[in-house]
């Protein structure tokens, strides 16, 4: 693992936070790498717009904004949950199908816990559609060896051009396929420049819609309405991966799993490889505001290490 950012506090370093990144080109090939960017990984929910893939290919068939929500790890404002259930309703099912736990809208923690409000709940809600589509029982489809499970890895191992190394299970109870940062990285460079209408397609829906996929304030919607033609998906545990319209594509893994160093590597990759994000929102994460506080006013910042920004440069 690799320093990739420092926590400053009242000028003097006080943490670090370690990492992986790998930067790959439109053909695939590795431009640059920092850390441990070929050993398996689970990538959380920036796995994603793959499992999306894998949904299309199985006979998901939904309009653009619904299919962007499937990729999401949304907020649970009104209009994710709202969207959820609909999707749900289109199939002929409930909120009880949901295998997701419940949860508390991201925004309002004292909102009553319901399991549309799971920041997963579009996911499922499209696997549970999907497995309409093609036929297939509703009441296992979490099951790794369930038929939409299985197609669902197929497509990611094609993807990625990698075999699926472990399989475990997500926060969401959704299987959980282990990879590497770099088969991660060149999936997204291959979703954003592939001939294929699939892979093209989900692409597109979430660059379309961003506040379907992340919601009010979240870094992948502000970055991609800041960034035209940028693909962008977060994860839990400190891993991201984006890509540019041209298919270069990065992919991050923070080894504390800490997110709040995700947000200045994002920025500085963005800027380094030649894309512009501007705004208070975008500056605010470039610096980790309101990270290192004191007598609730900041006395410090978030900054990518030199080593990172010469690997990147």
């Amino acid at each position: 693992m690799t320093a990739l950012v420092e926590v400053v506090r009242s000028g003097f370093v006080e943490s670090v936070h370690h990492g992986s990144v790998v930067v790959t080109a439109p053909d695939g090939s590795v431009r640059a790498s920092l850390g441990d960017v070929d050993e398996p990984m689970y990538p959380r929910s920036s796995n994603k717009p793959l499992q999306a893939l894998g949904m299309l290919r199985a006979g998901l068939d939904v309009a653009d904004d619904d299919l962007a929500l499937v990729c999401a790890s949304h907020n649970g404002e009104p209009e994710h949950v709202e969207r959820a259930l609909t999707l749900l309703a289109k199939a002929g099912l409930d909120e009880d199908t949901l295998h997701c736990p419940p949860d508390t809208p991201r925004d309002r923690p004292a909102a009553e816990r319901r399991r549309a409000a799971m920041n997963c709940s579009g996911k499922h809600a499209g696997m549970l559609s999907t497995c309409v589509s093609a036929e297939w029982p509703t009441a296992t489809y979490t099951d790794p060896e369930h038929p939409l499970q299985r197609a669902i890895a197929e497509t990611v191992s094609e993807a990625t051009g990698e075999p699926i190394a472990w399989t475990g299970v997500d926060g969401c109870g959704a299987p959980l396929l282990a990879y590497s940062l770099t088969g991660l990285a060149r999936a997204f460079g291959r979703l954003v420049t592939a001939d294929s209408d699939d892979l093209r397609r989900v692409a597109d829906a979430m660059r379309a819609h961003p506040w379907l996929v992340a919601g009010t304030g979240r870094e992948d919607t502000v970055l991609m309405d800041a960034v035209p033609g940028l693909l962008m998906k977060g994860g839990a545990e400190g891993v991201h991966a984006f890509a540019l319209a041209d298919g270069t594509a990065v992919a991050l893994k923070v080894a504390d799993g800490n997110a709040r160093a995700r947000e200045p590597i994002l920025v500085e990759a963005l800027r380094l490889l030649g894309a512009t994000p501007a705004g208070e929102a975008v500056d605010r994460m470039a610096v980790g505001a309101g990270v290192v506080t004191g007598a609730d006013r900041d006395v410090g910042s978030l900054r990518v290490t030199t080593a990172l920004a010469d690997a990147l440069n």
